[in-house]
């Protein structure tokens, strides 16, 4: 950093406490004992000025340094589709927004018909990086579907099945038992973005969907939040988020810059 950027931004340990890390004390603690990192360098001056755009971890999860950012998770109801104003009049996320200050818009989509975890932001890096393919974000979804499954077709799931746009397998799948009478529960994960996959998996082994969930999105669970509710991230839930979008999917140990 130069003399004239040092004189920029805000000292390490009060930006640090601001994003509600931890208080300034135990923040210069963390500092000092060269647990936190800026911009890939560990720092062990507290002293250190930083501006909103650096990079800065703790014990290797990310922080946000830019405050003004909002990060929300929605439960998502069945009948809403996912976009801030749908041409259609359909009803649409723009319900559960009007009351945050923040300009919110939605990380990746849902299909109108599955409900569950949907993630609202006004921080466009993120939303960007994360709904990115490459990236192959891990989605945790529970379908009932028709028909009873078999330890069999659980494993057609893993092992990979044949669609009209290509292969695909679960990363993993489990039978939850009877949902009712004719009715199974499954639980699967996968980490493709490709249209309605998990519906047009289940099609293809015999097992139309006829209702499905999302309850988990990369390190965030759904847990019991209402369907139509909204709740803020939690600063860990947060940080664990933000650490996945900077980090280069193709080299584990090398972050985005």
């Amino acid at each position: 950093m130069t003399g004239d950027a040092a004189s920029e931004g805000e000292r390490l340990q009060k930006v640090m406490a601001a994003a509600g890390v931890a208080s300034r004390r135990v923040s210069e603690d963390l500092i000092a004992q060269g647990r936190v990192t800026v911009n890939g360098e560990v720092v062990s001056e507290p002293g250190r000025r930083v501006m909103p755009t650096d990079r800065v971890t703790v014990d290797g999860t990310a922080i946000q340094l830019d405050t003004t950012k909002r990060y929300v998770m929605l439960n998502k109801p069945v009948g809403v589709v996912s976009s801030m104003a749908d041409e259609s009049g359909r009803p649409d996320l723009r319900q559960f927004t009007q009351d945050y200050e923040e300009r919110l818009f939605n990380v990746g989509r849902l299909d109108a018909n599955t409900s569950g975890l949907l993630v609202l932001t006004n921080d466009g890096e993120l939303a960007h990086v994360l709904a990115h393919p490459s990236f192959g974000v891990s989605k945790t979804y529970i379908a009932k579907v028709s028909g009873v499954v078999s330890a069999q077709t659980i494993s057609k799931l893993t092992k990979g099945i044949e669609l009209d746009d290509g292969p695909i397998k679960a990363d993993r799948a489990r039978s939850l038992g009877g949902a009712s009478q004719g009715e199974s529960l499954v639980e699967i994960t996968l980490h493709s973005g490709r249209n309605r996959i998990v519906r047009r998996m289940l099609d293809a082994v015999g097992h139309p969907v006829t209702e499905l969930v999302r309850r988990q999105f990369g390190p965030l669970h759904l847990g019991t939040l209402a369907v139509g509710r909204t709740r803020d991230l939690t600063k860990v839930e947060l940080g664990e988020l933000l650490t996945i979008s900077r980090t280069d999917p193709n080299n584990p140990e090398e972050t985005v810059e």
